[in-house]
């Protein structure tokens, strides 16, 4: 094997490692941004005051401007799992869900945690304990008796797309690649 065949596999294996990581770098956004339900109770919810620095206590004083952000608390129907939400405005930045009723969605969800009513919880983001983060609540429904939940349609779609587009870079760099090879 010459050394020019050598850098050519080298270089079409180096190609396809970096189309994997960028498909891998899209399906990633894809999951934190689209949206994503759960069925749950809502058990309760709250207002916090936060700076850029997490939440104001006595350990962590204001130290720059503050906003107040809403955390919506809830427990799986059947189990004790619970999981927190928070509740903010996402306005005009990323992802795009243009959400300006974050005070509106707190107060439905107060009436489900009053109501004790099975909902569905339409978030983006990821719960991520160790770094005090916590999923967006983007909206909240009411589900009658016997009515399921919702499922992840336009993510499931994107994903399918992302494969498929991976697998057109790894034919298109072997094709570019065999064809280099022969001549």
């Amino acid at each position: 094997m010459s050394f020019q065949e050598i850098l050519q596999k080298s270089t079409k294996k180096l190609l396809i490692t970096i189309a994997l990581i960028v498909h891998i770098a899209l399906a990633v956004v894809v999951n934190y941004s689209f949206p994503h339900y759960e069925t749950a109770l809502i058990t309760g919810g709250e207002v916090k005051r936060v700076d850029k620095d997490g939440l104001i206590n006595g350990e962590n004083p204001a130290d720059g401007p503050t906003r107040d952000v809403y955390f919506i608390y809830t427990q799986e129907i059947n189990g004790t799992k619970v999981m927190t939400y928070r509740n903010e405005d996402t306005g005009f930045g990323f992802p795009f869900y243009f959400k300006f009723n974050s005070a509106d969605l707190q107060a439905m969800a107060q009436s489900f945690a009053i109501s004790q009513k099975k909902v569905q919880i339409k978030y983006y983001g990821w719960r991520i304990t160790i770094l005090d983060k916590f999923r967006n609540a983007v909206s909240v429904k009411e589900l009658k008796n016997g009515e399921t939940g919702s499922n992840p349609i336009m993510s499931y779609i994107f994903y399918a797309l992302i494969f498929i587009s991976f697998l057109f870079f790894v034919i298109l760099i072997r094709k570019i690649f065999d064809k280099r090879i022969k001549l």
